[in-house]
């Protein structure tokens, strides 16, 4: 009888051993498990911090490069004004040195005011006449037929538009021209099929 009682033991440590062997296992597959998916959200963690990092670097890259836009918006109609002063006395002839004076300091005062849009990056956007119209950089303020010029081509400028860096301030006002440069006496004709 002892023997048996033996054996039973010995069935019954057998027994608990490979329970014990299932259940380091099994703890271990758990413990496998959550380390995997603690590892993955920390990477998700650094991939999100990486990317805000992105941005905000990009947002404050573009605040310092656009910062004056706004003011440089509002000297954009003290350009015009020097402009158009300019051209209405360009073709009169002055005799008095106190008017030529005078039309100096306002060419020289456009010229600086020029030169400081150039050192920011604001360009000027003056279509050339027959320039194809863009609607990036033009507005179209009215059409006119009979030109002479390819539809949808700048044939007036009413107002130079500037862009900074790459960003439009304003966009040039045109007038654009309508309908095609063919001679009336031309036909029309239907080329759909």
């Amino acid at each position: 009888m002892s023997d048996d009682i033996e054996q039973n033991n010995a069935a019954e440590q057998d027994a608990h051993d490979d329970m014990a062997a299932e259940s380091i296992e099994a703890k271990l597959a758990r413990t496998e498990a959550e380390l995997a998916d603690a590892k993955d959200k920390l990477l998700r963690t650094l991939a999100e911090s990486e990317n805000q990092r992105r941005r905000l670097m990009r947002d404050r890259d573009e605040a310092q490069r656009y910062a004056a836009s706004n003011f440089a918006k509002e000297l954009l109609d003290v350009a015009d004004n020097l402009k158009r002063a300019l051209a209405a006395v360009a073709g009169d002839a002055v005799n008095d040195e106190r008017v030529k004076s005078l039309i100096e300091g306002v060419a020289a005062t456009e010229r600086a005011l020029l030169a400081t849009f150039e050192r920011q990056g604001i360009r000027r956007i003056e279509p050339q006449l027959g320039e194809r119209f863009d609607h990036n950089f033009h507005q179209a303020m009215f059409e006119l037929e009979n030109t002479g010029q390819a539809p949808g081509s700048v044939v007036q400028l009413l107002q130079p538009g500037y862009q900074m860096h790459d960003r439009l301030l304003r966009p040039a006002m045109v007038g654009v021209a309508k309908g095609d440069a063919r001679p009336k006496d031309q036909p029309r004709v239907d080329q759909t099929v």
